[in-house]
């Protein structure tokens, strides 16, 4: 079992991004150094690509492992591994986009990001902190948000640029002013939210999709249990002999997404990448898309307020369903 090696997409940057990543988002996350020896057993069984973000408070930890892996030879080089990072909303303001990439890179000890994603089509006054944002959202400048991003590529601190939580509207409005388009979005996707019109679209505009949430997030406060506690998935992964999050993984695979997966114990990290070899059957994806109820996860309730730019979660999602 020992390294896996993940199928790569070429991005629409050129750059080669594997279709399995290892989530870095917990809450609470694990003590520093503890997470950055569950990172390195995660490089040790196959894991190239890894996603965090400014916010999570897991970049130096990340970096850490990096460098470590370095040292120990896991990788022969930095190339070998691909690194997300994400800039949070209050420092979604044109001026603030190079200097949080720059203290992104500081925290992660590296010269540059594989990508970099505008979190959410969010900005938030400075120095907001915790999650409640009660007058706190500012309209979203998403042109000249784009550009600060489009800076960073051109810099070569971003090998790729892409975005987060994007509907299918906000994403051309974005196309319309864009040089350099979004290589990523990536939104939440599982077997019970399929994104079915916003992949569409992103397939169209040669934008590749990631999928956060794979599972559900039901550990997390706003997490699901459609996923996990499907009676269709459960019968599906019975009748293959696999677990029903490797059933769920390999749907999102087959989608052509990429699946950004979050275990932090080292049997399910190797579970989590054995949806490799096997497929699933045009039986079992029609009985997923077509008996599994839909509802988006997380709603982003939390953005979403009378005297803000999103009266309404329609106005959030623009009617992406």
């Amino acid at each position: 079992m020992h390294g896996v090696v993940v199928p790569e997409v070429v991005l629409s940057s050129g750059e080669r991004m594997p279709l399995i990543g290892m989530g870095c988002a917990a809450s609470p996350p694990p003590p520093p150094e503890v997470l950055t020896s569950i990172l390195l057993e995660a490089i040790g069984v196959g894991y190239r690509h890894f996603d965090t973000a400014a916010l999570y408070g897991t970049e130096e930890a990340l970096g850490r492992a990096v460098a470590e892996a370095l040292d120990r030879g896991l990788i022969k080089n930095r190339n070998q591994i691909f690194i997300t990072t994400k800039l949070w909303c209050t420092d979604a303001h044109p001026d603030l986009v190079l200097p949080a990439l720059k203290n992104s890179l500081q925290r992660l000890g590296l010269e540059y990001v594989d990508l970099y994603l505008i979190h959410w089509p969010v900005r938030l006054k400075e120095g907001t902190e915790g999650f409640n944002f009660k007058g706190k959202v500012l309209p979203f400048d998403i042109k000249g948000t784009w550009e600060a991003m489009e800076e960073c590529s051109k810099l070569g601190l971003a090998k790729s640029i892409g975005v987060s939580n994007f509907s299918t509207k906000k994403l051309s409005d974005l196309l319309l002013h864009a040089n350099i388009r979004p290589a990523v979005n990536q939104v939440e996707m599982n077997v019970a939210w399929q994104q079915e019109k916003l992949s569409g679209y992103c397939r169209e505009k040669g934008i590749q999709v990631s999928a956060w949430s794979p599972l559900g997030a039901n550990g997390a406060a706003w997490g699901t249990l459609a996923v996990m506690e499907s009676p269709v998935l459960k019968e599906i992964a019975i009748a293959k002999g696999k677990t029903v999050a490797q059933a769920a993984l390999r749907w999102i695979y087959e989608q052509g997404a990429c699946v950004i997966v979050k275990s932090f114990n080292k049997e399910r990290m190797k579970e989590n990448l054995q949806i490799l070899e096997w497929e699933l059957s045009q039986e079992d994806s029609e009985k997923i898309k077509f008996q599994i109820p839909q509802r988006r996860g997380c709603p982003g309730d939390m953005y979403i307020s009378e005297e803000g730019p999103y009266k309404s979660l329609d106005e959030l999602w623009d009617g992406d369903a």
